[in-house]
């Protein structure tokens, strides 16, 4: 008799194959939040978004994994996490995507590899700054600007405010470095999978909780069906997504910023599939000439890392 082949766990596939997958799912969200908020509020959407997420991973944790043993000694770092990479990344990407065309988001965030790359060299010993990579930084933000002076804040308020978005969402990156460099760094002996659910949990909480004075509560009786399935689809990617990252992050041998480099295709994937999907938007000159300085500045950046 033949023996059933075994599912692969994410352990046993390639670095590059997760991260790209992570990556994909990733670069989806920018369609499904911009359609989620035509009919409700950035912090109220993004708290049950990720509350949800958590919830979704506890099957996965729950037999291999008791509760009180898993988190015993970590509730700290969870909260730490919590804070940067679900509460504060994502009430400021929320935010700032409220306000800019998700094309632009995506272009946007797609520097993140680049923030990740500089708070890295400050925070950790073992990933220095080389001249290579500083000149990949300076292109990134000419990237930036080239995306951001596009809208002509000068001119009317609404450029202003688009403006105002992309500053939003670059604060976002900065958070999600903070993130990204607490899970390699202290969080060794913690499952990555409960980890994960822990955290996104507890972020979506706070960003649920903070949402209520600000924004209310929603009227669930007149939401439309469209919210319903961004919301399906987002809480779901993000459970995915998150906890590949994190498995990626506690690999031997993988580096915060050699990791987050994969994040080129985000821009590409998530620009392109919001001209495709949204009727509303279409690509400007400005926006694709800073999309292709961002994606230089982190191929420059990839080869100074080989």
């Amino acid at each position: 008799m033949v023996e059933a082949p075994r599912p692969v766990s994410p352990d046993g596939l390639s670095t590059p194959l997760l991260a790209i997958l992570a990556c994909l799912l990733w670069s989806t969200a920018f369609v499904g939040i911009k359609i989620g908020l035509r009919s409700t509020t950035p912090l109220s959407f993004a708290g049950i978004r990720f509350m949800l997420s958590g919830l979704l991973l506890v099957p996965v944790w729950w037999r291999r994994t008791p509760w009180g043993a898993g988190l015993a000694g970590h509730w700290r770092l969870v909260g730490q996490v919590a804070f940067f990479q679900t509460f504060l990344l994502y009430g400021l990407f929320y935010l700032g995507i409220a306000l800019v065309p998700a094309a632009l988001a995506a272009i946007i965030i797609g520097a993140s590899p680049l923030t990740t790359a500089l708070v890295v060299h400050f925070r950790l010993t073992d990933e220095p700054l080389t001249r290579m990579r500083g000149v990949s930084l300076i292109l990134g933000v000419v990237g930036v600007a080239v995306v951001s002076l596009g809208r002509t804040p000068w001119v009317s308020p609404a450029g202003l405010v688009e403006c105002g978005g992309i500053l939003l969402l670059l604060l976002s990156s900065l958070s999600s470095a903070m993130g990204n460099i607490l899970v390699a760094k202290e969080a060794p002996g913690l499952d990555p999978i409960l980890l994960t659910s822990a955290q996104i949990f507890l972020g979506g909480l706070f960003l649920f909780l903070v949402s209520v004075p600000l924004e209310g509560l929603p009227v669930w009786a007149a939401l439309p069906l469209s919210y319903f399935g961004a919301l399906a689809w987002l809480a779901g990617l993000s459970a995915v997504a998150f906890s590949l990252w994190f498995v990626l992050l506690r690999r031997p041998g993988v580096g915060v910023t050699q990791l987050n480099l994969w994040k080129f295709l985000i821009p590409v994937s998530g620009a392109g599939l919001s001209w495709l999907l949204l009727p509303d938007e279409s690509p400007r000159p400005s926006a694709l000439a800073g999309m292709v300085a961002i994606a230089a500045a982190i191929v420059l950046f990839h080869r100074a890392e080989s």
